[in-house]
């Protein structure tokens, strides 16, 4: 395993709610990294970030690690989630609250 991968898997595995995205959650520097960060701040859900723009090893680690092409992408107990549009439509109806309540995850509120 190299560097970068030992550094996502750390990450996800042992962070509850992990989130890599384009810039960090006082400043997303995308609007799709903005859109995630700003359910889970809805929700109220305590997360980990890493910023993929800060490292050009980080942002292509990310992406063969899931086999998934784009940034943001969110871990919830080690599972990979999803990125913007998946988060988005799981919040809309209720099944990203429902996942996180199943994985022992408090949320504050609900859509």
């Amino acid at each position: 395993m190299t560097d970068i991968n030992a550094f996502i898997d750390d990450q996800v595995k042992n962070n509850d709610v992990f989130l890599f995205m384009k810039g960090t959650p006082d400043f997303p520097q995308c609007g799709f990294s903005g859109q995630v960060v700003q359910i889970l701040n809805y929700l109220g859900v305590e997360f980990g970030s890493a910023n993929v723009l800060e490292s050009e090893e980080l942002r292509d680690g990310i992406k063969a690690y899931t086999n998934w092409p784009t940034i943001p992408q969110l871990y919830v107990k080690g599972e990979f989630v999803g990125g913007a549009d998946i988060t988005r439509e799981m919040f809309q109806s209720g099944e990203l609250q429902t996942h996180f309540e199943q994985a022992g995850i408090a949320v504050k509120q609900s859509a």
